[in-house]
């Protein structure tokens, strides 16, 4: 896909890896509904950013429920004249000891990380039919490998990725969506999981996802695994017990951030 005068949509696009995709894209002639719960951060980023080659517009939204979904596809439609591209960047993670049942808190993570992305999938099609588009859907290196901590977070990146790899048999042309892999990223997204989280194994900054992310997006690519290190893990993984080394890593980190937390109340 060129991305010259294309008309974008990006959410989560105030910090982590959607700030800095939205540096690289600002350098190129598009049009960008960027898109974020947190307001003034995203004011800031924008209004930073004004004068480069892409024209932005910020709009500040929380995309828990199907109505703001609606909303923001309204926006972009009315400001933007058609979306190309849509960037379903927005998520967050629980980092934490599961104790007690809590339906309104599972309900809110999937809401954003699970449900938000395959409406968007849905609204992109039906906006499209068989015309050409593409969607970006950012995963997680933890759709395939779980750690302690982030159980359910990982479960909502997995949910994503069984969803998309079943979804693209029904498109005219799979490559309309792209699925992105991060390992973690030294932002501050880990840390807002929960107070003195330790950052997973191994990690990458954003600017190198947000790269990725761009090449995959001219190349067409079906999938993108930012990490050469997480690719390395992924192909040993076939051979070697890889994938219970990194969780046992992490296990260890996990028993130790415990151990900080003190007793249970």
């Amino acid at each position: 896909m060129q991305l010259a005068d294309q008309s974008v949509v990006l959410t989560g696009a105030a910090s982590g890896i959607g700030l800095a995709l939205l540096e690289r894209l600002a350098r190129r002639p598009l049009r960008i509904l960027a898109a974020d719960l947190n307001a003034e951060a995203l004011e800031a980023a924008c209004r930073r950013l004004m004068g480069q080659a892409a024209s932005l517009y910020p709009w500040p939204c929380d995309l828990s429920s199907p109505e703001a979904v609606d909303r923001l596809f309204e926006a972009a439609l009315a400001r933007l004249g058609r979306i190309d591209l849509f960037i379903a960047n927005a998520g967050f993670a629980y980092y934490e000891r599961i104790e007690s049942p809590d339906w309104e808190r599972l309900e809110r993570i999937y809401r954003v990380n699970v449900f938000n992305p395959i409406y968007t999938l849905e609204k992109m099609q039906a906006l499209h039919g068989e015309q050409p588009y593409k969607v970006v859907v950012t995963a997680s290196a933890m759709a395939q490998i779980a750690v302690p901590g982030y159980a359910v977070y990982a479960s909502t990146k997995a949910a994503l990725d069984r969803f998309v790899d079943g979804y693209r048999w029904q498109l005219d042309d799979p490559r309309k969506v792209m699925v992105v892999y991060p390992i973690s990223t030294r932002t501050g997204f880990f840390r807002a999981a929960g107070q003195g989280v330790p950052l997973p194994w191994p990690s990458q900054s954003a600017e190198a996802v947000a790269r990725a992310i761009e090449s995959g997006i001219r190349r067409d690519r079906l999938r993108v695994f930012p990490s050469p290190t997480y690719r390395l893990i992924l192909f040993l993984d076939r051979f070697l017990p890889m994938h219970p080394l990194v969780q046992a890593i992490e296990q260890r980190r996990f028993a130790q951030w415990l151990k900080n937390q003190g007793p249970v109340p």
